[in-house]
């Protein structure tokens, strides 16, 4: 099955009389089958993918047999003590980390490539020039702007210490403007669709910084499948996407309407927000991401985080929560650090307490009716 065997087989068989060992034929063996059964699950896969995904029986297969191919072997996992490698999925042809081009920088590493997806995942969310900045699988900074070099400054001021040795994504062409600001802090990656040459050649005077092209952000497939592992086994779920849906159905439930200026803030701070692990708050102005609290076992925590984490005042600011308040005492925080919008799912048996402390504070709120959760 591999052509680069020919020469190490022909060289056993001439030592030993024209006989291979027990050592050798398993060895083969296993390529044989690991081949056959690679081909007969793409076939599989293709079968399955022109079928009608209006069956569920379809839509989550009684055999589950995901086919990925290996990129490269990494130094290590997510500790030094975890060995580890990354594998790509056959068949997707998508602008994604996996089919991305490393046009320079040291080798990717485990954790490079996790918080490479979560930036690029969150950037493709935006039409306008925006910058994502990624720590720890979690968003740090994100803002949108007229012009990439500002988008990139916002989000970099929104939490300049954790941003540091981050991963950047960016939606659009990098320019040497944008190249020029970005080395002045030390970063792990950037990832984007292209780069001018100017851009380019400033970014090799920092070798080591590593640099990914994904071509054009197109849209990730309808029902493409996300899966985690647990011990001995798998759960398989739609991936969270639509936000434009949650967008376009947003229900005032406040006495006081939500200014243009609010509703354009809550949009932006929404999407970001679906990104955020759960717990999840963010406080918004305009584009630009201004604390950001992430990952709290309990909401009025992260709403708390979120406070502490912000650099400038967050009077006026809206806030974004992916799921609903079970209490009014995320309100009352929020409402203390002069917060005046409010965008969450809604759902919770306490909206109407909540919807009570929105009034007598005289803020604004609208439902979306999703909840994005995120483990």
């Amino acid at each position: 099955t591999d052509p680069s065997d020919y020469s190490a087989i022909l060289k056993e068989m001439e030592g030993s009389g024209g006989t291979l060992s027990r050592e050798t034929r398993f060895r083969l063996a296993r390529k044989a089958f690991a081949t056959t059964a690679r081909y007969d699950l793409l076939i599989s896969h293709y079968l399955e993918n022109a079928a009608t995904k209006k069956e569920e029986s379809i839509h989550f297969p009684e055999i589950y047999t995901p086919v990925f191919e290996k990129v490269q072997h990494l130094r290590y996992g997510e500790n030094p003590h975890q060995r580890g490698a990354f594998y790509r999925e056959l068949g997707y042809n998508g602008a994604a980390i996996s089919r991305a081009r490393v046009l320079q920088g040291k080798e990717m590493s485990y954790n490079n490539y996790l918080d490479a997806n979560s930036a690029l995942e969150l950037v493709r969310e935006y039409d306008e020039p925006s910058t994502v900045i990624i720590k720890h699988n979690n968003p740090c900074g994100v803002a949108s702007a007229d012009d990439l070099k500002d988008s990139y400054c916002m989000a970099r001021d929104t939490d300049p210490v954790s941003a540091f040795g981050g991963v950047i994504a960016f939606n659009t062409l990098v320019d040497e403007y944008t190249a020029e600001e970005v080395l002045k802090m030390f970063v792990e990656v950037i990832v984007a669709p292209e780069y001018t040459e100017e851009a380019l050649k400033l970014f090799q005077k920092k070798g080591n910084v590593r640099l990914l092209e994904v071509g054009p952000l197109d849209a990730i497939p309808e029902g493409y499948m996300d899966f985690k592992r647990v011990v001995g086994g798998v759960l398989l779920q739609d991936m969270d996407q639509g936000i434009n849906g949650d967008l376009n159905n947003l229900k005032v439930v406040s006495s006081r309407q939500p200014t243009e200026e609010e509703i354009e803030s809550m949009r932006f701070s929404w999407r970001v927000c679906k990104h955020v692990r759960s717990n999840a708050i963010v406080f918004g102005r305009g584009k630009q991401t201004i604390g950001i609290g992430a990952g709290q076992m309990s909401r009025v925590d992260s709403v708390k985080l979120a406070i502490s984490k912000a650099r400038t005042d967050v009077k006026g600011c809206v806030m974004a929560s992916d799921a609903f308040f079970p209490f009014r005492d995320a309100i009352d925080e929020a409402a203390g650090v002069g917060i005046t919008a409010i965008i969450q799912p809604g759902g919770s048996i306490k909206d109407h307490d909540v919807i009570k402390a929105i009034d007598e504070y005289k803020m604004a709120m609208v439902f979306t009716g999703v909840r994005h959760f995120r483990h």
